[in-house]
């Protein structure tokens, strides 16, 4: 059966036929919160740098923060103050929380310290600076000059009709501010300036170094020859038929002669039943916000393991914990080869902590210390997990406890009863003699293990095991020929029942490694019919 290889090394190898040296593209409008569904662009865009530095290639990845894009409407989280706003360059606009130089940097300020912790760290371009030193200023020249032909290629992909008083670039009003209500008069291509008038009135002349900026699909073919982008992912609206890609390539070839890089094209990630994320509409979860429930090597692991292609169902609730599992058994699997050690390898970035401690686990051990750091150590050190690194514990440890108070199921949550519960009083007699034997084994034994708890709970069924045989002594059947059926869930039922006050709860071995064996003893001691 032939290996599998990984989308990200096909696109390396397909990017490497057309030379050594890349530059790895990826970028955002941050008009709002820069959620999980853009996530996929940056981390798809990471993981074909990485294999192309695997399979020796030059090469840098850019981030390409488009913050001269104008306000297009006041979002759902907006202030409606904001209306004075629409149509003016994020770069232009004040921050929301008074805090950040601009509103475009109010979003991208927790997304870049998010990249951070994502272990991902391009070189940063904002557009406004692009423009404003000149970066574009000979590609706006070729852009006015060219007008009609850009115009054509445009028409003959998309089937649409340009106006005949179109520009590809577009003035910023020194009036009104506003980028998206002007219109083009005329232009100096020695003395570097536009003419043009606007909605609000007002007209003049702006310089091409920072007065304006190109139309989108203009502005994407030129940035690929200004930065020598060669590879780049985007979403699948772009590249729809006589999308921006389609323009694009033949703009960047025809109007610039450049290549147009090599497209990764991916499927957005759809929120639990709430559809595709996206800020203009508030069906978002920051990626901030969701490095705040769940460690970075999993969201990696969320975009990694998915082929580009292929949409992507995210729920940070109950499958959030299945998500964390499968990369888990993925990282236990010493020996992993070919594909799934290159998911994992992709997955675990250098720079992101990394604790042998368990999500799952974790979940556990957190309830049970009520969310004491210094307890939760103690358990996992008894539990043997290598402690020394509490910062990666203290994040874990961090990771779980806003998963549990932001999207956590009840039936994932519960508290260890200071005293037995009242429900103790619906246990059976045969609940109730199990339990005392269980204590009895317990207080003999030495440290036992989340796996001899497990293991020990089984036995019970088992005739002539030293529980079975206590219990048999306790209900008054050590007279042969009778026979104890025990159900060992009707056992962890009891266990729960004495702890919890519910018949069902945490993975029962680790939930009892995680209590003091002494502890245990007197309770279960309190819920039996054994009295020693």
């Amino acid at each position: 059966m032939a290996e599998i290889t990984h989308w990200a090394d096909t696109v390396a190898e397909d990017a490497l036929k057309l030379g050594k040296q890349h530059i790895v593209a990826s970028g955002i409008t941050p008009s709002g919160h820069i959620h999980i569904g853009n996530m996929r662009e940056v981390v798809t865009a990471d993981a074909a740098y990485r294999a192309l530095i695997d399979k020796g290639a030059e090469a840098e990845l850019i981030y390409i923060a488009d913050n001269f894009d104008p306000l297009r409407k006041i979002y759902p989280f907006l202030q409606e103050s904001y209306a004075e706003h629409v149509g003016k360059p994020l770069s232009e606009i004040p921050c929301p929380c008074g805090k950040c130089k601009n509103y475009a940097e109010h979003f991208l300020k927790p997304f870049f310290e998010a990249l951070k912790r994502l272990g991902i760290r391009p070189k940063v371009y904002r557009v406004d600076e692009l423009y404003k030193n000149g970066a574009y200023t000979e590609a706006i020249k070729t852009a006015l000059i060219k007008r009609d032909k850009i115009a054509r290629i445009i028409e003959e992909l998309t089937g649409k009709t340009i106006a005949s008083d179109w520009s590809p670039f577009n003035p910023v009003c020194s009036s009104c501010g506003r980028i998206n209500t002007t219109k083009v008069t005329g232009f100096d291509a020695d003395a570097e300036t536009v003419d043009y008038t606007c909605s609000c009135g007002h007209s003049g002349a702006v310089s091409m170094k920072g007065g304006g900026k190109l139309t989108w699909r203009v502005d994407w073919a030129a940035r690929w020859k200004i930065l020598g982008v060669t590879v780049e992912p985007f979403g699948k609206d772009h590249a729809s038929k006589g999308g921006s890609y389609d323009t694009g390539v033949r703009i960047t070839r025809e109007i610039y002669g450049y290549e147009p890089p090599h497209p990764i094209v991916y499927e957005w990630i759809m929120l639990g039943k709430k559809g595709a994320m996206s800020s203009s509409t508030g069906v978002v979860v920051s990626i901030s916000d969701m490095l705040k429930v769940v460690p970075p090597e999993i969201l990696r692991y969320l975009i990694i393991r998915t082929k580009p292609e292929k949409h992507i169902q995210f729920d940070p609730a109950l499958p959030l914990l299945t998500l964390v599992e499968d990369y888990e058994r993925l990282k236990s699997t010493t020996n992993a080869i070919g594909y799934d050690k290159r998911v994992f390898g992709l997955s675990h970035a250098t720079g992101i902590c990394h604790t042998d401690l368990s999500f799952k686990h974790m979940v556990t051990i957190y309830q049970v210390a009520d969310g004491d750091f210094g307890q939760i150590i103690k358990i996992a050190g008894r539990a043997g997990y290598d402690t020394r690194n509490e910062k990666c514990i203290r994040e874990l440890a961090d990771n779980v406890g806003n998963w549990l108070e932001m999207y956590a199921p009840p039936f994932a949550k519960f508290s260890v009863k200071e005293t037995l519960p009242v429900q103790a009083a619906t246990l059976s007699k045969v609940q109730k003699a199990f339990l005392g034997a269980f204590a009895e084994i317990m207080d003999e034994s030495g440290e036992l293990s989340g796996e001899d708890y497990h293991n020990l709970v089984y036995t019970a069924a088992e005739e002539g095991s030293p529980i079975h045989a206590r219990m048999m002594q306790v209900l008054g059947l050590e007279i042969e020929p009778v026979v104890l059926s025990v159900n060992p869930k009707d056992m962890f039922k009891a266990i729960y029942i004495a702890l919890l006050g519910q018949q069902s709860g945490p993975k029962a071995g680790w939930f009892l490694s995680s209590l003091e064996k002494d502890f245990l003893v007197e309770r279960f001691r309190s819920a039996s019919i054994y009295k020693p």
